[in-house]
Formats: C-alpha cells, structure tokens, sequence
C-alpha cells in the first residue's frame, strides 16, 4: 500500500479527517486556485509543506493527476512525547528515550526502532522538520517494531530536552570526543541522542545535552552507522540497568 496521496481534494480531505501527514510536496511558483486554501490549512496543522518543479511532482505521482500537490501520509499514527513518559511510569521504571536528530535514511529509523523494542525502550522522538517520518520503508525496515514502539514528532527537539530536564532525565548525546560509553553512568531516566547522517548532532541540541558519550573505535574507520551506533549505545544502557 502506498503512503502517497496525490491530488489536490484527496489532500485536502486527509488534512481534515485529521490523518497523519509527514509531509506535503506542492509545485514551485504562483499558488493558485484551491492549492492556496490547503497550504494554508496543512500549516495550520503543522505538516510541513516543500515546494518542489513539476517534473519532480510528476515522477513522484508516476502517472497520477496529482495537480500540483502530493501528501505523504504516515505509515503509522504517532505518539505524544507524555504518552511515552507515562508509559514508563505505569511499567514502572526509569524512563528510556531515544531522540533521534533528523535522521533521513529510512533504513535508519526502521533499524532503530527494532532495537529499541529489543532494549525494551520506551519511545522515540523524531523532529517534525528535516527528518525521515513513519514511512513504508520504515515500517518494512522496523520489522514489526513500528506496532509496538510509540514514535513522538515534535517541533523543537532542544525545547523538547529541556521537558524531559524537567522530568528528570539526563539527556546523553551521542558524540566522538564524549566520554568512554564504559566510563559514563547511563543508569536511572535517560535519553539517548543520535545525530544524523552526515552531520552529527546539530549545535544547538548538542549544548541541551547533559554530557556526550562515544563509542570506543579501536580499528581504521573511526565511524559507525547511525542505527548501528545507536544500538551499541542502547545496549550499552541496558547492560548497566542490569547490573
């Protein structure tokens, strides 16, 4: 099943029946007509809206009148950033949280949400901008675990760590140049964060972190793969929980 909506009506009703939506892709230049009404009414509900050329809408449609406009809906509804707070709480342990900073590769996302089911972590946050959503590919790729895991888009990751401060997580980001994952307390309420890609975690979240953690290299590539270094570091976490 497809996560595309193409067309400008059926957009537009997926916007009013409240379905989730990642993103909306529109054509570049003059809005005109119907498409001004629905842009307005996707960023009054907060989905992003990208401008893109018409070639580029007519590849992704692959044959669809889509009239300047394409939705991608979610694969899966998400979760509220106190769902996945009071979840802990009923289970009755310390929270366990993976941010993750506009992580774009949806094999990425999916990978680290099958790990964090296996770790028994509460939840993951997402950005609402520059950052892969509950996709296809994601949901394939997660094998299963986009079912069990909640999944919270926010606006604002930085003001998102300073909730859970709040809350009384310590918030550790993931960051060559950190302090030894073997050397750093990660027991009690905890967030994990992996930056993205190419970047790494962005300026701004990585001052809101408490402190910064790496995985010991010990070969010629000095890096690893985001989700790859996302469960080393969520195992990490769970063999000092049980100890």
């Amino acid at each position: 099943m497809s996560d595309k909506i193409i067309g400008r009506n059926p957009v537009s009703e997926a916007i009013k029946s409240g379905r989730e939506i990642d993103k909306i892709i529109v054509k570049k230049g003059e809005i005109e007509g119907s498409l001004r009404p629905l842009i307005k009414k996707a960023k009054n509900a907060g989905i992003p809206v990208i401008e893109a050329d018409r070639q580029k809408l007519d590849s992704l449609a692959e044959g669809g009148n889509h009239q300047g406009v394409i939705a991608y809906a979610a694969a899966h509804s998400y979760a509220e950033v106190s769902d996945i707070l009071l979840a802990a709480k009923e289970k009755g342990h310390a929270p366990f949280i993976i941010i993750l900073d506009k992580i774009t590769d949806p094999h990425n996302l999916g990978s680290v949400l099958r790990t964090a089911n296996c770790v028994g972590a509460d939840g993951v946050i997402i950005p609402k901008r520059g950052s892969v959503g509950l996709n296809e590919v994601v949901a394939k790729t997660s094998a299963g675990a986009i079912e069990y895991v909640p999944v919270a888009k926010v606006t604002n990751i930085a003001q998102t760590i300073e909730k859970l401060k709040k809350e009384g997580l310590w918030i550790a980001g993931a960051e060559a140049g950190g302090e030894s994952m073997y050397k750093t307390d990660l027991k009690g309420a905890v967030a994990l964060v992996i930056g993205s890609e190419g970047e790494g975690i962005s300026r701004l979240v990585k001052e809101k972190c408490d402190f910064l953690v790496e995985i010991p290299m010990f070969g010629d590539v000095n890096s690893l793969n985001a989700s790859v270094a996302a469960a080393v570091l969520m195992y990490e976490i769970v063999r000092q929980r049980q100890n």
